[in-house]
């Protein structure tokens, strides 16, 4: 099968960069009120590519659809039909819900957003540089924009320069994209790499299993077909989802007066041991150091930037029985770092693993290899900094809340961002451990698998551990949904759609 390079004009920008230097960005979600008019905007949409610029840009757009946002501009339903069931369903779908932790106060019917008819049809997100995001705006809207468009929210962010609001630094682990796809996923993984194949994030390319994820195909003379690329595992069609991937966003609220409360609690007001404690909680310190050591090995997708190699070349192999991470830890539950086989075996043992005889460990059985489940985040936080210190004194009448603008983008919401919540960040047997689930974002409601599960377990030397109960439930749920961030090629079909039904 040919292989085709990877056509950076047609793929959205927030795939590749992120734009975090551009501090400012808020997100409108959208329902189309007038069809023609919302095609006609998506064909003047200025949205943003992936090709580098030199300067690079001051400001940025991007738009996603939800599969009642793709409906509602008249794409037909047998492409919406290609889509994946999970973002046909939607995330506040029953099952899914509960799949989710999405239970209790977290439950759909308590979302500010994202439920029945609070589900948007698109969303379109602005990024600006410093005093730029509101002129942007303005500029982007264009004269279609209020017959189109019915304004639901305007999800605003927060510049923390670098911190999310628990006060630890954020965005520092990343996968990198195999971009040149050169990476070999054919053969064993025996060594944690943070190489990962494209397909994983982008649709219409190979990936970790060395397969194309299921995305819409069309006959190459359907209407509108005709600027859209062949697919490359089938050449006779065309492809609506190649360079197209599936954006998640959930709004979470983030209790920090709640989180430092109870640490320093635990902690008997001494403040170097709530810190401590937080850390283990997390799996890093504030700064961002692992509390693992770093490895002297290089690891294939860490860079040799000082900070990259001090943040994130590190596996937990040298920390077996979790002493100096927890096995509950939010890192390790969010990323384990492990590889097909567990222990990275050499010599005779590294061939007879190969060949199925290796002996596996307990834990190591309970978890799959982490690069079948990657995602790429692109989140931002969202109200005001509270210091630890701040976080301690009671709250002022009619606080602001605070947290997070979760978006993480995946080419398979199920095998991807699902697997991670519900098996690692969920599951209460996560790693051999029992009553647990992970300490900060975990749901610790007793709806959930009837376990009520507001446990932590800090591990110690010669099988000892300290068991902390009654964490609180330090992040909430606020709303969230499925979307998909089309390929700039598929974004003008989508305009065309309602058109060539008519």
């Amino acid at each position: 099968m040919k292989q085709s390079e990877v056509d950076y004009g047609d793929v959205q920008g927030l795939v590749r960069f992120g734009y975090g230097k551009m501090k400012e960005a808020s997100y409108v979600h959208l329902r189309v009120k007038d069809g023609t008019a919302a095609r006609a905007w998506l064909r003047n949409a200025r949205v943003t590519s992936a090709v580098v610029m030199t300067p690079p840009p001051a400001t940025a757009m991007q738009a996603a659809f939800t599969a009642a946002g793709l409906e509602s501009l008249g794409v037909p339903a047998s492409v919406l039909a290609g889509f994946s069931p999970e973002f046909l369903m939607g995330m506040a779908e029953e099952n899914r819900a509960r799949r989710l932790g999405d239970v209790g106060s977290n439950a759909p019917s308590q979302w500010e957003w994202g439920y029945a008819t609070d589900v948007p049809h698109l969303m379109v997100m602005f990024f600006a540089e410093p005093g730029r995001l509101q002129s942007h705006i303005q500029d982007s809207k264009g004269s279609a924009w209020n017959t189109a468009f019915e304004e639901q929210r305007w999800l605003g962010t927060a510049d923390l320069d670098g911190v999310e609001p628990f006060g630890f630094a954020d965005g520092i682990s990343q996968p990198q994209i195999d971009w040149e796809r050169q990476r070999n996923v054919t053969r064993p993984q025996m060594d944690y790499s943070n190489v990962v194949a494209l397909g994983e994030f982008l649709l219409g390319y190979a990936n970790e299993y060395n397969k194309y994820t299921d995305r819409p195909l069309i006959d190459a003379d359907s209407g509108g077909a005709g600027g859209l690329l062949a697919a490359e595992d089938a050449p006779e069609k065309k492809d609506i989802g190649r360079n197209g991937t599936y954006l998640v966003m959930r709004t979470l609220k983030q209790d920090v007066r709640s989180f430092w409360q109870f640490v320093s609690q635990q902690a008997g007001g001494n403040q170097g041991e709530a810190e401590k404690l937080a850390a283990a909680f997390v799996g890093r310190t504030r700064k961002g150091s692992p509390l693992v050591r770093p490895q002297e090995d290089p690891i294939a997708g860490i860079g040799s930037d000082p900070d990259d190699v001090w943040q994130n070349q590190f596996t937990f192999d040298k920390d077996p029985i979790g002493t100096a991470c927890p096995f509950g830890a939010h890192v390790r539950r969010e990323n384990p770092r492990n590889t097909d086989y567990p222990g990275r075996p050499t010599g005779l043992a590294k061939l007879l693993t190969m060949l199925g005889f290796g002996p596996r460990g307990f834990r190591d059985d309970l978890m799959s290899t982490v690069r079948l489940h990657r995602i790429l985040r692109r989140g931002r936080e969202y109200g005001s900094e509270l210091s630890p210190g701040d976080a301690l004194l009671p709250a002022p009448p009619n606080e602001r809340e605070r947290g997070l603008h979760f978006i993480c983008l995946n080419a398979n919401i199920l095998r991807q961002f699902e697997f991670l919540q519900n098996a690692w960040t969920i599951n209460t047997k996560f790693s051999g451990l029992t009553g647990e689930r992970d300490p900060l974002v975990g749901n610790r409601e007793a709806a959930l698998e009837r376990v009520v599960a507001d446990n932590f377990t800090i591990q110690k030397e010669g099988g000892l551990r300290r068991r902390i109960s009654g964490l609180p439930q330090f992040v909430t749920v606020r709303g969230g949904a499925y979307f998909f961030l089309p390929s700039l090629r598929a974004l003008r079909y989508f305009a065309e759609a309602g058109n060539a039904q008519a």
